[in-house]
This record gives structure tokens, sequence and C-alpha cells, in this order.
């Protein structure tokens, strides 16, 4: 297993969490990227267009000011299976009411039913593609 970083992915973990738990609890939210994206394509300018704008922004903040923190990503697929990846991810996403992140983080510690299955879903068709791609399709690191 290469990049196995326990620590890192804990505190961004914890962050990730607390940063849902704290959109929740002070303005009554949920961070789910999917609806969120979803309401900005449907509205004029609104809170989730700062919201998505800020994304991005936080990250190269932390680029730009701590660059030994943030390592750069290695991509072993082509950048057409990337996209077309995305799409079947946003796709997915659209289909299933949600996006892991709104399932997965804010749906669970809420004890939403709907969001512990699709959460599972999510993890197990997640195992059987990797599966598939790496060991029967050979397109990823074995």
């Amino acid at each position: 297993m290469q990049n196995f970083t326990p620590i890192g992915g804990l505190v961004g973990g914890l962050m990730l969490g607390t940063a849902a738990a704290l959109f929740l609890l002070l303005a009554g939210r949920i961070s789910g990227i999917s609806g969120i994206l979803e309401g900005a394509l449907r509205f004029p300018l609104n809170w989730r267009h700062a919201y998505l704008v800020g994304l991005p922004l936080g990250a190269l903040l932390v680029l730009v000011l701590a660059p030994r923190v943030v390592a750069a990503p290695v991509l072993p697929a082509s950048w057409a299976l990337l996209a077309i990846s995305g799409l079947l991810v946003g796709f997915g996403a659209r289909l299933g009411g949600g996006c892991t992140s709104g399932h997965g983080v804010c749906g669970i510690p809420r004890l939403s039913p709907r969001s512990i299955v699709a959460t599972c879903v999510f993890m197990a068709v997640a195992a059987v593609v990797v599966f598939l791609t790496r060991h029967v399709m050979s397109l990823g690191d074995a």
C-alpha cells in the first residue's frame, strides 16, 4: 500500500466532520455538495455560489501557505478516463439523491436510514469498481 497517511486522514476527517456539523448547527443546512451545486444552478447568486467558490480557494490557500502539507496528486489514469468517471459520479450522485459527502458525512450522523443504505451501496460499488479496473481490466496500480 502506498501513500498510507493515517494522521493526515484523521485530521482531514475531523476537519470535514467539524465543518459539516458547524454548517448544520449554525446555518441549519446540510453540506452535501451535489445538493448545493444543484441549488446554485437554479437560483441567482446566493450562499451556494460562495460555498462552491470557497472549496477550491481553500485548497489553493493551503497550497500557497503550506506547500509541504499538500502532496502533488499522482493521477494513474488518463484525463479522458477521469472526466468520464467524474460525469458518472455526478450522474450517480443525482440518481442516488445525494453524494457521499451528503449521505456519509451529514446523513449517517443524523441516523438517516436512507443515508446509511446509500453509503453502504456507494462503498460496495466502489469496491467492485476498484477490483474490476485494477485486477480485471488492469487500468491502475495493481
